[in-house]
């Protein structure tokens, strides 16, 4: 009797308990397994001339993604299969000589756009636009200014004015997206030397700080300032400038920036300055990101 009552009183007691795990179960929400997204961005100053090593740093470092500006290239000459050997998809879209952009990406873009759609000058050969893993991300060479008098000044003050309306009509700052590329702005002091020195440089006058933070201000978080608020880090050494780069006066004008979405989920962000000592180098040197997606 005591035997018997013992087992029945064990089975209902491990029904019970198979029961509650099968609840638990079932009411436990789905685990979705995160995958890391790494997105980077180089001003190459000519891909042809520069292709060693970008093919060495796809190579390396083997992003998801990899935004160009500054391709100098035509169409007609890009060096696509020199650079469909390295197993990424290639979208591009650049003119002779100057601008150029180009976006390398280990899966085939689900949407490609070239350029404004305003009425305006088209630009596609400084604004690139694809879609992947239902992500937009955003390639910009942003025009340079030439100097603060001059009607090319304008044009870019103009220019941001453009993209933020852009970003209105094609993407969410609720929804992840990706904006990178050349600014030709260095945001804050600490983003360029000498910041006293460049006060009326087109990088770094008021004007275009605030055109460049006020475009930024639609959505966008620059995700090296919310990981390293107070790291100098620089993006460019300029050419003309001898012993610019051994001697650390450069400028922070590449940026990846990113909506609230996306950037509460970057991990990490860090700017690679071994391309820029290397054998006939770009003045500007890779930056990359990774993203939990």
């Amino acid at each position: 009797m005591g035997r018997t009552f013992f087992i029945a009183c064990f089975s209902v007691a491990a029904h019970r308990l198979a029961c509650s795990h099968l609840h638990l179960l079932l009411a436990s929400p789905p685990v979705h397994p995160t995958t890391i997204m790494k997105i980077a961005t180089f001003n190459v100053n000519s891909l042809r001339k520069r292709l060693p090593i970008v093919l060495g740093w796809l190579a390396q470092q083997k992003p998801d993604v990899l935004c160009l500006q500054e391709t100098k290239v035509q169409d007609s000459e890009f060096p696509l299969l020199a650079l469909a050997e390295s197993g990424y998809d290639i979208t591009y879209r650049g003119m002779k000589s100057y601008n150029g952009v180009a976006i390398l990406s280990r899966e085939k873009p689900e949407a490609v756009s070239y350029g404004f759609d305003d009425g305006g000058e088209l630009e596609d050969a400084r604004l690139l636009r694809v879609v992947i893993k239902g992500i937009p991300i955003i390639n910009t060479y942003v025009p340079q200014g030439f100097e603060i008098d001059s009607p090319k000044y304008q044009y870019k003050l103009g220019w941001y004015d453009r993209l933020r309306k852009y970003f209105e009509k094609h993407v969410s700052p609720n929804k992840p997206a990706i904006w990178c590329g050349d600014m030709n702005v260095a945001p804050r002091p600490i983003d360029v030397h000498s910041p006293e020195k460049h006060l009326k440089h087109v990088c770094y006058h008021e004007d275009a700080r605030r055109a460049y933070e006020h475009t930024l201000a639609w959505g966008f978080q620059d995700v090296f300032v919310k990981l390293y608020p107070d790291r100098q880090q620089y993006t460019f050494w300029d050419y003309r400038a001898p012993g610019s780069l051994e001697a650390n006066r450069g400028w922070r004008i590449d940026h990846i920036l990113a909506t609230a979405p996306l950037a509460e989920n970057c991990l990490k962000v860090d700017v690679d300055v071994e391309p820029r000592r290397a054998k006939d180098p770009s003045d500007h040197t890779f930056l990359w990101a990774d993203f939990s997606v």
